[in-house]
Protein backbone atom coordinates (compact mmCIF):
# COMPACT_ATOMS: atom_id res chain seq x y z
CA UNK A 1 0.00 0.00 0.00
CA UNK A 2 2.97 2.34 1.04
CA UNK A 3 4.40 1.86 -2.90
CA UNK A 4 1.22 3.32 -4.26
CA UNK A 5 0.88 6.71 -2.11
CA UNK A 6 4.70 7.32 -2.38
CA UNK A 7 3.99 6.72 -6.20
CA UNK A 8 1.05 9.25 -5.89
CA UNK A 9 2.73 11.62 -3.86
CA UNK A 10 5.83 11.88 -6.89
CA UNK A 11 3.14 12.35 -9.66
CA UNK A 12 1.57 14.62 -8.08
CA UNK A 13 4.70 16.64 -7.80
CA UNK A 14 6.20 16.00 -10.86
CA UNK A 15 2.38 17.30 -11.86
CA UNK A 16 2.46 20.58 -9.94
CA UNK A 17 6.12 21.31 -10.91
CA UNK A 18 7.28 20.58 -7.55
CA UNK A 19 10.89 18.79 -7.25
CA UNK A 20 10.56 15.01 -6.50
CA UNK A 21 12.45 12.32 -5.40
CA UNK A 22 12.94 9.13 -7.25
CA UNK A 23 13.10 6.22 -5.04
CA UNK A 24 14.07 2.55 -5.46
CA UNK A 25 12.55 -0.34 -2.84
CA UNK A 26 16.18 -0.61 -0.64
CA UNK A 27 15.61 3.33 0.75
CA UNK A 28 17.80 4.91 -2.90
CA UNK A 29 16.45 8.13 -3.74
CA UNK A 30 17.80 10.29 -6.64
CA UNK A 31 17.35 13.82 -7.87
CA UNK A 32 18.60 16.10 -10.14
CA UNK A 33 19.40 19.39 -8.57
CA UNK A 34 20.66 21.43 -12.14
CA UNK A 35 19.54 21.82 -14.55
CA UNK A 36 15.92 21.88 -14.46
CA UNK A 37 13.91 19.66 -16.59
CA UNK A 38 13.01 21.70 -19.84
CA UNK A 39 15.66 24.59 -19.21
CA UNK A 40 17.33 26.23 -22.19
CA UNK A 41 21.15 26.26 -22.28
CA UNK A 42 23.34 28.58 -24.26
CA UNK A 43 26.66 27.37 -25.16
CA UNK A 44 27.96 23.79 -25.56
CA UNK A 45 28.56 22.67 -21.61
CA UNK A 46 26.42 21.92 -19.08
CA UNK A 47 27.17 21.31 -15.65
CA UNK A 48 25.52 18.09 -14.06
CA UNK A 49 24.26 18.21 -10.02
CA UNK A 50 22.43 15.63 -8.52
CA UNK A 51 21.89 13.88 -4.67
CA UNK A 52 22.17 10.34 -4.32
CA UNK A 53 20.46 9.14 -0.77
CA UNK A 54 22.57 5.32 -0.56
CA UNK A 55 19.86 2.62 0.04
CA UNK A 56 20.92 -0.88 1.42
CA UNK A 57 22.48 -1.45 -2.43
CA UNK A 58 23.53 1.81 -4.05
CA UNK A 59 27.03 3.00 -4.18
CA UNK A 60 27.16 5.55 -7.24
CA UNK A 61 25.45 6.56 -9.94
CA UNK A 62 25.24 6.19 -13.42
CA UNK A 63 24.81 8.98 -16.10
CA UNK A 64 23.58 8.87 -19.05
CA UNK A 65 23.25 11.31 -22.56
CA UNK A 66 20.57 10.73 -25.28
CA UNK A 67 20.67 7.05 -24.07
CA UNK A 68 24.42 6.87 -23.77
CA UNK A 69 26.17 5.89 -20.80
CA UNK A 70 28.47 8.38 -19.54
CA UNK A 71 31.79 6.32 -18.70
CA UNK A 72 33.31 8.40 -15.73
CA UNK A 73 31.53 10.98 -16.04
CA UNK A 74 33.61 14.02 -14.53
CA UNK A 75 30.65 16.79 -13.99
CA UNK A 76 29.64 18.86 -17.09
CA UNK A 77 28.94 18.16 -20.18
CA UNK A 78 30.90 19.40 -23.04
CA UNK A 79 29.94 19.59 -27.08
CA UNK A 80 26.59 19.59 -26.55
CA UNK A 81 24.66 19.98 -29.72
CA UNK A 82 21.81 22.46 -30.49
CA UNK A 83 18.50 20.74 -29.77
CA UNK A 84 16.75 18.29 -27.14
CA UNK A 85 18.29 16.16 -24.79
CA UNK A 86 17.90 13.89 -21.86
CA UNK A 87 19.96 13.75 -18.93
CA UNK A 88 19.28 10.26 -16.75
CA UNK A 89 20.70 9.81 -13.57
CA UNK A 90 20.51 5.93 -12.53
CA UNK A 91 21.50 4.55 -9.07
CA UNK A 92 23.78 1.66 -9.12
CA UNK A 93 25.53 -1.05 -7.03
CA UNK A 94 28.67 -1.54 -6.66
CA UNK A 95 28.65 -4.72 -9.29
CA UNK A 96 27.48 -1.88 -11.62
CA UNK A 97 24.21 -3.20 -11.97
CA UNK A 98 21.43 -0.38 -11.85
CA UNK A 99 18.80 -0.01 -9.30
CA UNK A 100 15.03 1.44 -9.94
CA UNK A 101 16.00 4.75 -8.34
CA UNK A 102 16.84 7.04 -11.31
CA UNK A 103 15.81 10.74 -12.22
CA UNK A 104 15.54 12.70 -15.54
CA UNK A 105 15.25 16.04 -17.18
CA UNK A 106 14.74 17.28 -20.84
CA UNK A 107 17.26 20.42 -21.80
CA UNK A 108 17.17 22.14 -24.99
CA UNK A 109 20.52 23.28 -26.37
CA UNK A 110 20.44 26.62 -28.10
Amino acid sequence: MMRFVVAGLVAVMMLTGLSAWAADEDGTQIKIVSPENGAVVRGDALELKYELAKGQHATHAHVYLDGQYQKEFPGTFKGLTPGKHEIKVVAANHDHKTLAAEASVTIEVQ
